[in-house]
Formats: C-alpha cells, structure tokens, sequence
C-alpha cells in the first residue's frame, strides 16, 4: 500500500512539473501576415505598421511566383532589422543585421515563409529579444538595373502588456491604420527605439529549461526504481 501512495505522489509531482511551466508559453498569440513584394499596396505610402503583443508571430511571405516569369523580373530581397535611423533612410549599413533572404521566388514548394515571434525571452544566441512599448524596425532595399532604388519597410510597435488582454487568437494580414499619427515617420512621445543587435542567451529561462527537464527525468527514474520492486 505505501508503494501505491509513494506512485500517486510521483504522478502528482510530474503533474505540477508540466503545468506548472512558465505561463507565457501558454498565452494566446495572434498571427500577422506580411506579404513582402513591391506589388502590395501597404508599403506604396511608405509607413507600413503594425502592432503587436509579446508572443504574437509576424509571419513574412517572400515574393513568389506560380506562373512563367523571367528569372531577371523575379523579385528578391534581404531583410534588415535597423535602428529608427536606418529606417527613415531606408539605409542598413550604419545600424542593422541581416534577418531573413528571400532568394527563392520561382521555388515549386511554394513561397519562402520567415516567422518572428515577439518574445521577452530566447533561448537561441541568434535570437532577437523584445521589449513592450518599444518600436522595431524592417526594410529592404533593391536598385534596379536603371538605378532606381526601391525601399521596402515595416514599422513594429510592441505594445505594452497591459493592452494586450486577448480571449482568442487569430490570423490577420498587417493592420493599416487611418490615423496620421500613428503612421508618421517620427517617433511617437515617449517611444524607447531598440538598437538592433542580435540577443544573448538567456541564462534564466536556459535554467529554468534544465531545472524542468532534471526534474521530470528524476522522478521517472524514482518511479522506475520503486516499480522494479
């Protein structure tokens, strides 16, 4: 009878091993597709934006084609993350990384898809980390063989925490907004610009990540040892 006891414990451990995880991975996320080519009209006035919460996704789809094109007017890009500055001149090489390469637009598998997820946190050394009440910025630039310049860019607010209260999560193309104010070029009052450098691994959330797992790998192995008994 006590092993029975000393079973129904471990189960219950393991239980509040797996649910009691950090609670952002389990928030809802909404999706924001942003088709990136010249033909979308979102991008013609320049001041394309769009708000996001932590843990929604902005999900980039690379130019592509399905029907015969020359593989000289096929569009491609690379994608910039910049500072405020290299946004407004549409220029990457003061502050800036390369963030994604749409170099595939004639692919049989369809359109290259690139997904940021808007986390506090990353457990990758590649990884960008996220800060409410912040703005983050996109573009990318193409001179065409007549040396006209074509600037692509998006503008991303983070919006702070207390305004991001969801019920269901969805799936919606980038949001264009009416107001003037929001689609200016200018900084919003009191808006923090992020630099644009890749984000060191989190050392927090890597333990939290080995604590978990040590955990739920010690009490299976208690468990195994007291049922070979």
């Amino acid at each position: 009878m006590p092993q029975v006891e000393m079973i129904l414990f471990l189960i219950l451990i393991i239980g509040m091993c797996v649910y009691g995880q950090d609670p952002a991975s389990k928030v809802v996320s909404d999706r924001y597709a942003v088709y990136w080519n010249r033909t979308n009209p979102k991008f013609y006035r320049g001041d394309y934006h769009i708000d996001v919460c932590i843990n929604d996704y902005l999900d980039v789809y690379c130019p592509h084609y399905s029907g015969p094109v020359s593989d000289e007017r096929a569009e491609r890009y690379i994608l910039y993350m910049v500072n405020y500055d290299g946004y407004s001149s549409c220029d990457h090489t003061a502050k800036g990384f390369k963030r994604w390469e749409c170099n595939r637009p004639l692919s049989p598998n369809g359109p290259l898809k690139f997904s940021e997820k808007f986390q506090l946190f990353t457990p990758f050394s590649l990884g960008f980390e996220f800060r409410p009440g912040r703005e983050y910025y996109y573009i990318s630039s193409i001179t065409d063989d007549k040396g006209r310049r074509s600037c692509l860019r998006l503008k991303v607010f983070v919006r702070p925490q207390n305004n991001c209260v969801k019920n269901t999560g969805s799936v919606q193309e980038g949001v264009d907004f009416e107001d003037n104010s929001h689609n200016s070029l200018e900084p919003r009052d009191g808006i923090s610009h992020e630099s644009p450098e890749p984000a060191r691994r989190n050392v927090n959330s890597a333990t939290w990540c080995q604590t978990s797992v040590l955990l739920h790998s010690s009490a299976l192995i208690l468990l195994v040892s007291i049922l070979s008994l």
